[in-house]
C-alpha cells in the first residue's frame, strides 16, 4: 500500500504581482510538504488546481500566494482555506 504525500490546510491568499500558473508559499511549510516544483490546491474537496510553487521565506507558514484573477475564475475568494499537497 503507497503513502500517500503530506497535505496540509492553509490559506489562499490573491496577489496581483503573480503570473498565472505560478504560486508562492513558506520555504518551511514547502519542506514540510516535500514540494518540489508542483503543488495541488483542493478547495471543498470539488475545485482543483495545479498550480508551480516558488518556496520563499517571507510568505506566512499558513498562506499561499496565487494570481488575483486565476482565483477569480475559479470562483474562490480572498482567505480561503484549501488542502495543499505536493503533485
Amino acid at each position: 500500500m503507497s503513502q500517500r504525500p503530506p497535505e496540509k490546510r492553509l490559506r489562499l491568499r490573491r496577489k496581483d504581482d503573480l503570473d498565472k500558473g505560478n504560486s508562492r508559499l513558506n520555504a518551511t511549510t514547502a519542506k514540510f510538504l516535500q514540494v518540489s516544483g508542483r503543488i495541488e490546491v483542493i478547495v471543498a474537496g470539488k475545485k482543483k488546481l495545479e498550480l508551480n510553487a516558488v518556496p520563499l521565506p517571507d510568505v506566512p507558514e499558513n498562506e499561499v500566494w496565487i494570481n488575483t484573477d486565476e482565483m477569480k475564475q475559479l470562483g474562490l475568494s480572498d482567505n480561503s482555506i484549501a488542502t495543499i499537497r505536493r503533485v
